[in-house]
């Protein structure tokens, strides 16, 4: 199992897609369309953070087993452990308190362990971090044009957004649960230049080859 990890607009649907044709094996997408909580959190976090922190936990978890179960070197285009990095944050800008971040992680750990068929699968055998800049994050945010992630429509996500990206870099380096791979978007645009789109590729292959022979050990 891979997963992807990025901010909002890092690209990690778009390298799930291609990557699962590369790898001709499956995806599976957060669900964020269909996410009925998503519009309301963003109207008023500090309502609905928690309960949407439930939502993604439970669908994390279908999607973990679900790919699991399908093969090998199938990809969820976002990590659960990332979620509890976004909840952190919704707090500590007081858009959620400490006791809902400090119930949710520790529900996640115990899910984790005691849920059959997850406790021994659950760490994927790659993680692939997409690492852009805080402009190309704000930029692709206004180009796919939900409403509700604007800031235009909602300006206190500026600083919402900028310490996001930020505290991805930190996430990223204490990540310690399977080897892991970080991807430079702002420097390889692996969606719309076809070349870096093949190195990035390449990058991935060879990380999954390291990852098999150090497993077969």
């Amino acid at each position: 199992m891979i997963v992807l990890s990025g901010t909002i607009g890092a690209g990690k649907t778009s390298l799930t897609e291609m990557l699962a044709d590369h790898l001709g094996s499956q995806a599976f997408y957060e669900s964020v369309d269909d996410n009925p909580i998503l519009p309301l959190f963003y109207e008023n976090p500090k309502k609905y953070g928690f309960l949407l922190q439930i939502y993604f936990l439970n669908k994390r978890l279908s999607q973990i087993k679900a790919a699991r179960a399908a093969g090998v070197n199938n990809i969820l285009d976002r990590s659960i452990y990332e979620d509890a990095l976004l909840f952190q944050l919704t707090a500590d800008l007081n858009r959620a308190t400490q006791t809902e971040v400090d119930i949710y992680k520790s529900l996640v750990d115990n899910m984790m362990a005691e849920i059959a068929g997850v406790a021994d699968v659950k760490n994927p055998d790659l993680l692939i971090h997409v690492r852009v800049s805080f402009e190309t994050m704000l930029s692709r945010i206004k180009k796919r044009g939900r409403s509700f992630e604007q800031i235009d429509e909602n300006p206190e996500l500026f600083a919402y957004y900028q310490e996001l990206n930020k505290r991805y870099d930190d996430w990223f380096e204490a990540y310690d649960r399977s080897p892991k791979v970080q991807i430079d978007g702002d420097r390889f645009d692996f969606v719309s230049d076809a070349a870096a789109r093949a190195i990035v590729l390449d990058m991935i292959d060879s990380k999954l080859a390291e990852v098999h022979t150090t497993s077969q050990r």
